[in-house]
């Protein structure tokens, strides 16, 4: 683990605004930036983190950690299915085709859980039976497993603006994807979502639910895109007291941001409004628990580099 001193001497150092001009045409994101040029997309993971569909502040070396972990599971799952990596050149960057990005996040759930409003356990709680065009059982408990995973899909917000979940039936109403290209992406998340459980149980976690993006090669082959199984993507709960955990009605001990969710949620916030800004013993404790999530998913230590990001990301990438 990264002792405590070099991540208080990292708050200042976080990696939040970038400009790389001369990497191509730029798309900013929440959390990457993205520049492409001749077939190729160049991602730059920043220190931000994002939750309620905003942009609440920085982590010490959350876009490090983000990076090499997507990496690590773009490598494991290549049988599994295609992705986009090309390299990794910088703790921080990915090198990968550019793929036309399906407008459609694909959610796979398998608890019943959640604190935002758009949560299943959320829609749960209020009596709602049938979710993203999933009927549901009466009787369920929150953080109770599903009686199988299911895929949730969810919208592409404008900048702004919240995702909304949606079926299969609406996508295809919307003309965003036909339910032919759906059941394709479907079954390949399932199979993705069943191999990192399987992977991350071995390691003592349950991996509840995930956020796979996907997009469109010039191939005209459907491949991962983005992340798969980061802390960010992912929620993941230790699996030694999850049943005494529930069986008592407490929460289960979470290896992922859902502890930033959650204070900010303590404090009465979820997504109106310009956030209040994180304090520092927060964003420490952010970057303990997304080392933490590196270090146990991947069974390797993190080696947190610590220079000054963007002039190390410039000269890595021939801009310097």
């Amino acid at each position: 683990m990264v002792p405590d001193g070099v991540l208080r001497a990292q708050l200042p150092k976080t990696l939040d605004r970038i400009d790389l001009p001369g990497l191509g045409t730029h798309y900013h994101g929440k959390v990457r930036e993205s520049y492409t040029r001749g077939g190729q997309r160049i991602l730059v993971v920043s220190d931000r983190l994002s939750a309620f569909d905003v942009v609440l502040g920085t982590i010490p070396f959350k876009g490090q950690v983000l990076n090499q972990l997507a990496a690590h599971w773009f490598e494991a799952t290549r049988h599994v299915a295609p992705n986009h990596v090309i390299d990794v050149p910088d703790p921080n960057v990915t090198r990968a085709v550019e793929c036309r990005p399906l407008p459609v996040e694909m959610v796979v759930r398998a608890y019943l859980t959640g604190v935002t409003s758009t949560s299943i356990w959320r829609h749960y709680e209020a009596g709602a039976r049938r979710y993203a065009g999933h009927v549901l059982p009466d009787g369920m408990r929150k953080n109770q497993p599903l009686p199988r995973p299911l895929v949730t899909p969810s919208t592409k917000a404008e900048k702004g603006a919240h995702d909304e979940t949606v079926s299969r039936e609406q996508l295809a109403e919307r003309g965003l994807v036909d339910p032919r290209t759906f059941d394709e992406l479907e079954a390949m998340c399932l199979r993705m979502f069943a191999f990192g459980q399987d992977r991350v149980r071995a390691r003592g976690l349950i991996l509840v639910d995930t956020k796979y993006e996907l997009g469109r090669a010039p191939d005209g082959r459907i491949l991962f895109i983005d992340e798969i199984h980061t802390p960010d993507s992912s929620r993941y709960w230790y699996a030694e007291d999850y049943e005494r955990r529930v069986a008592r009605g407490e929460e289960p001990r979470s290896l992922d941001k859902e502890y930033v969710r959650r204070h900010f949620a303590a404090i009465g916030y979820t997504g109106e409004g310009a956030p209040p800004p994180i304090p520092d013993d927060v964003r420490v404790e952010a970057a303990r628990r997304y080392i933490e999530a590196y270090e146990t998913v991947t069974g390797r230590e993190f080696v947190a580099d610590t220079e000054d990001p963007l002039p190390r990301i410039r000269r890595n990438l021939g801009l310097a």
